[in-house]
């Protein structure tokens, strides 16, 4: 076992760093390299260690920085959003049982009084050919909770919780 370096190593060694090996070699560097091991072991490993890394290179382009840097943003605004969606389930579900709540009320309502909450129609004033004297406040708040009152205040509490849940469900 020799150890010490072959003296023409370093031009075997430029020569391949080159590309240019054996091409641009002499003929005599090229038969040194061939009887000498250090240098033969050198331009095999060096072969190697190119023909791999053209061949990883090649195998796989590695995608643009801009792209990666888009893509974990991406990543970090969708983590954070779910965090915020959150809370949100709560609400949802705060709205859903206030209008359960509204619509067991209102079934159980009309369970024990039938039908006979459409009489306040009949009760309205007539005096009017159009029956416009029906909207005044004055007529709506003289009987107390009367339902002209409370259907409108019923429903719109159903619409707006059944907009809360729509509007906090749908994915953006």
């Amino acid at each position: 076992m020799n150890l010490t370096a072959c003296p023409r190593e370093k031009e075997v060694a430029a020569l391949l760093a080159q590309g240019a090996w054996p091409q641009a070699s002499a003929p005599e560097l090229r038969t040194h390299a061939a009887a000498c091991r250090a240098c033969a072991d050198l331009v095999l490993v060096t072969q190697t260690f190119q023909q791999a890394r053209a061949h990883t290179a090649a195998a796989s382009p590695l995608a643009s920085p801009g792209a990666l840097w888009w893509r974990a943003q991406l990543r970090r605004r969708n983590a954070a959003v779910e965090r915020m969606a959150r809370p949100l389930l709560g609400a949802q579900i705060f709205a859903l049982a206030v209008n359960l709540a509204l619509a067991i009320g209102f079934l159980g309502w009309q369970a024990r009084h039938g039908l006979s909450w459409l009489t306040w129609l009949e009760q309205l004033p007539q005096n009017s050919p159009l029956h416009l004297d029906a909207l005044w406040p004055s007529a709506l708040f003289t009987s107390g909770w009367s339902p002209a009152l409370l259907i409108p205040v019923l429903a719109m509490l159903a619409l707006v919780g059944g907009v809360v849940v729509y509007l906090g469900s749908e994915k953006q």
